[in-house]
């Protein structure tokens, strides 16, 4: 019995104690809340400011590529023929368009004919004349003169579509064919003959004026054609790449980038297979660069093309290289002075930062490495750097004959671990 009763008083006592935890922590509660809340804060703070002093101190190894990338200023030099005729002034209609290939002998563009929109309206009134005129005769075979009137005007339309030549002097000659068929129709077999003959020789007039007075122009070589014609074709020419000192290019005062606008009085013939970009250098790769090296070059397409380097003049401190590309050429018909960057040399493969590798001296060698990390533990990676440029490299392993030629032991060779991709290394 009297055991019982210590029981009780002993719990009586736990949930005093209880009562007064409850008690104090809702008494309290705001206080305690407010402390958490500091904590958490105090502990967020923290790892921010680690973060900050050091926020990473490893990296993976992947597959990648490295260059080294210069941008530079070009000038444009092209081999073209700018072409012009005798009516130059009267402005061009073109059939070949800009950029279009052609041979030698077609047709490119034609010069409109003196008056021509002039020229082009009469014989539109005057046909609605010879309508009437044709409804109010019963006795004329309008069939036939109908039919005629289509053929002259379908192949007045051939000619201005039409780039050969001999097919432009074949049409001409069926059009005066059926004019005269059309006058004959009229003059014999119609009531009102003669005033129809009178229309109709008026309209054949001014067709004869439209025609005759046209001008087309022929390709004098094949290439592709440009209308970008602004007065450097003589001047910027291929035959002497001496000539392009610094002096003599910035005395040209060609804007970068600019585009040359569309000429309405000539038209030029660009070959299409090659041009070249003249550019002023100062940096080593420039410097050590030699006739005949191939390059790759980004055009402000951001297409890459390979280029070769045709010429280089030495100007103290300065380089001046003539570089020939054969594919983007069509891409570079619009300018004169361009934006470009010139890829020295690339490479790919296992692609760490800089700040990842090591180096330590083996009997007289500089030996680089960089060290992994797998669940704790750390191993050094002996790596060979093919090309590094200012923040990456790319490695590879060394062969067991290299690694011996470096002065280690086979024992140790067999040991050493291989740098792969997707290895976690540390960094500096």
């Amino acid at each position: 019995m009297k055991r019982t009763t210590n029981v009780e008083n002993e719990e009586k006592n736990i949930k005093k104690k209880d009562n007064k935890l409850i008690k104090f922590l809702k008494k309290h509660r705001k206080k305690i809340l407010l402390l958490l809340l500091v904590c958490v804060l105090i502990y967020i703070i923290y790892v921010v400011v680690q973060l900050i002093r050091k926020p990473t101190d490893t990296v993976y190894v992947e597959m990648g590529q490295i260059r080294e990338e210069e941008v530079a200023v070009g000038y444009i030099i092209r081999d073209e023929e700018v072409i012009q005729g005798e009516n130059y002034k009267n402005g061009i209609e073109q059939i070949k368009t800009e950029g279009e290939k052609v041979a030698k002998g077609e047709a490119i563009f034609r010069y409109y004919s003196n008056n021509e929109e002039n020229l082009v309206e009469k014989i539109k009134k005057l046909d609605e004349k010879i309508d009437i005129a044709m409804e109010e005769s019963g006795n004329l075979p309008t069939s036939d003169t109908k039919a005629l009137e289509d053929q002259i005007d379908s192949k007045i339309y051939d000619l201005y579509e039409e780039s050969d030549l001999t097919e432009i002097q074949n049409n001409k000659e069926e059009i005066i064919s059926n004019m005269s068929k059309k006058s004959k129709i009229a003059g014999e077999e119609s009531p009102a003959g003669s005033y129809l003959k009178k229309l109709i020789d008026e309209r054949s007039e001014y067709e004869n004026q439209l025609t005759s007075g046209e001008e087309y122009i022929e390709a004098t070589k094949s290439g592709i054609v440009s209308y970008r014609v602004d007065g450097y074709e003589d001047i910027l020419t291929t035959d002497d790449f001496g000539k392009y000192t610094k002096d003599f290019l910035e005395e040209l005062n060609l804007k970068t980038g600019q585009i040359i606008p569309m000429s309405s009085e000539a038209g030029k013939i660009v070959d299409n297979y090659s041009c070249y970009i003249v550019c002023v250098l100062d940096s080593e790769y420039a410097r050590d660069a030699e006739v005949g090296d191939s390059v790759t070059i980004k055009l402000p397409s951001g297409k890459e093309v390979e280029a070769s380097i045709e010429y280089k003049i030495i100007e103290g401190e300065e380089y001046i290289l003539t570089l020939k590309i054969n594919e983007g050429v069509e891409e570079l018909t619009s300018y004169r002075k361009i934006s470009f960057s010139i890829i020295w040399w690339s490479k790919s493969g296992l692609k760490v930062p800089n700040t990842a590798i090591s180096t330590e001296e083996k009997d007289g060698n500089e030996i680089s490495y960089v060290t992994r990390t797998r669940i704790g533990y750390e191993d050094k990676i002996i790596v060979k750097v093919l090309k590094k440029n200012e923040k990456y490299s790319i490695v590879t392993n060394y062969t067991s004959d290299e690694l011996q030629e470096l002065g280690y032991l086979i024992s140790e060779i067999r040991s050493m671990p291989n740098i792969a991709i997707y290895d976690e290394i540390l960094i500096k």
